[in-house]
């Protein structure tokens, strides 16, 4: 279990985020146009997974934007942005915010996805929620980068996450 914090509330995960050297786990989420975005949809590339609890709020929708930008620029590497946002409003947001750099990918029917990432709230204000984070897989499924954001308000270390795929 981490602990995290809501504007100084503590709040906890099911599980703990995958380690550093540790195998990243397969996923299978729900893409913006409801089609599967699958783990073997990246093989061979390293992945970005940007995750957050909802694009709804400034801090979440920041850190898709920034990662849009960053995304352009990194060879071989796929942002993926996961959130439990239903696949109609990933869409939406896309559309208004011009984000076309990432894949969107909802967890909303991959409860797996929040159990064996250690990311899922269990309580606080934002229970059933994912936790803020982000976790850099290099091209054989390893983590290379992995970082849960301590107070959930705060955006994530973009700098460490893209200096490990420099």
């Amino acid at each position: 279990m981490e602990t995290v914090y809501f504007k100084g509330t503590p709040c906890h995960t099911y599980g703990n985020i995958p380690a550093v050297g540790s195998d990243a786990p397969c996923f299978n989420l729900t893409g913006k146009d409801l089609n599967e975005v699958r783990c073997s949809d990246f093989e061979g590339k390293r992945v970005v997974l940007n995750v957050f609890p909802s694009l709804d709020t400034p801090v979440c929708a920041a850190s898709v934007r920034r990662f849009n930008v960053e995304a352009s620029k990194l060879d071989n590497t796929a942002v993926v942005c996961v959130s439990m946002d239903l696949p109609f409003a990933m869409s939406r947001f896309c559309t208004a915010e011009g984000i076309e750099n990432v894949t969107v990918a909802s967890a909303f029917r991959s409860p797996v996805f929040a159990e064996q990432y250690g990311l899922q709230l269990v309580d606080g204000p934002l229970a059933g929620l994912l936790a803020r984070a982000v976790i850099v897989i290099d091209e054989k499924g390893k983590v290379i980068f992995s970082d849960i954001v301590e107070e959930i308000t705060n955006e994530p270390d973009y700098e460490g996450a893209i200096s490990v795929l420099k």
